[in-house]
């Protein structure tokens, strides 16, 4: 009777149905393994597809705006800076108020006090009436409201303006035939010599032509240059990105050199080329010739490319020796790639 009671209990199973049992616990257990397998291989796809920023997690946290300088924000803020802490706000101006417009453009970037501090249009005001201060104030007024809309930083970046924390460098090659050796070898030479040009904002310019390098043809370039060092000066004016200027060789054959100009720049506010467009020389006659140096663009004013005033100095247009300007600035002169022999830099490529 037990024995009965517990076949009842575990009632037979037959092989084939233990067969159809498995099978269908492994098509199950195939079935599962694909969907993870699948799921799996699009995890790695949108890892290798997406790049992770995990950096993007931390946006909005402990990141604090800092309270520009006059902020009438009634919530007093501490700076944790040191330097902030020890420098008033007023020397901190006093001390923007004295840079250079490239020095506040590399100040920008320290911190975030610093960049809020320098958008005070104060800055940038003072820099472009000093910039284009031959076109006076009125004039320099109207422009702003009319082509920049009334933003100083604005004017000051896109609008066309000579540098004069720099020497304008033009590098010009030629080849010279040399002195032929036993009638073996007929060598030729490669001469290099530079133009040099500085500005300033007062529309007077200097100009010197010469082979030495710009280290030591900066020393020469201001107004107290002696007869000597053949430095020139002359006047230029400024009219969008054209460039007209005019300078007196003095002598027994007075002569007087044109130049017109390009300006432009390899990047925003850059202003660091000048393309030479035309370089004439012509002769001018004594009464001409008698007037101040500052005076010699006015006369010059309207002539036709092959004008003269001196039928012994005809005008000549001169096609050689128009490489570009480069721009460079004063702190740059020692490093300068222009410093380098013809050995070593055969030719330079301005860009």
């Amino acid at each position: 009777m037990y024995i009965q009671t517990r076949k009842n209990e575990f009632p037979a199973v037959s092989a084939e149905e233990e067969h159809n049992r498995f099978a269908d616990m492994t098509s199950d257990t195939a079935a599962n393994l694909a969907a993870e397998l699948e799921s799996a291989s699009r995890l790695r796809a949108a890892r290798f597809f997406v790049t992770q920023r995990p950096w993007l997690d931390l946006y909005g946290i402990n990141v604090r705006p800092v309270a520009p300088v006059g902020s009438v924000s009634g919530k007093p803020y501490v700076d944790p800076a040191l330097i902030h802490m020890r420098l008033p706000d007023e020397l901190l101006l006093e001390i923007f108020s004295r840079m250079t417009p490239y020095t506040l453009g590399r100040a920008t970037c320290v911190c975030r006090k610093w960049r809020y501090t320098i958008r005070i249009p104060v800055f940038w005001r003072n820099a472009c009436l000093k910039a284009w201060q031959v076109s006076g104030l009125t004039e320099n007024y109207k422009i702003l409201h009319s082509k920049y809309d009334g933003s100083w930083k604005k004017m000051w970046l896109l609008r066309p303006r000579l540098r004069t924390d720099g020497l304008y460098v033009s590098r010009n090659t030629y080849i010279r035939a040399g002195i032929a050796e036993w009638k073996i070898s007929n060598p030729v030479h490669i001469v290099c010599y530079f133009r040099y040009l500085r500005f300033y904002p007062s529309g007077r310019f200097l100009y010197k032509n010469s082979s030495q390098k710009v280290k030591d043809v900066v020393k020469c370039m201001n107004f107290r240059a002696t007869k000597a060092d053949c430095v020139f000066s002359g006047q230029y004016t400024l009219t969008e990105d054209k460039v007209d200027a005019a300078l007196l060789y003095p002598g027994l054959r007075p002569t007087v050199l044109r130049i017109r100009l390009r300006l432009r720049g390899t990047t925003v506010g850059a202003n660091n080329r000048l393309d030479l467009l035309s370089l004439v020389t012509s002769g001018v006659n004594d009464a001409e010739a008698s007037g101040p140096d500052e005076e010699i663009l006015g006369v010059v004013e309207g002539w036709e490319e092959d004008e003269t005033h001196n039928p012994d100095v005809p005008a000549i247009s001169h096609r050689r020796g128009l490489t570009p300007f480069v721009f460079v600035p004063f702190d740059e002169v020692g490093t300068s790639v222009l410093n380098l022999p013809v050995d070593k830099m055969d030719y330079f490529v301005p860009g």
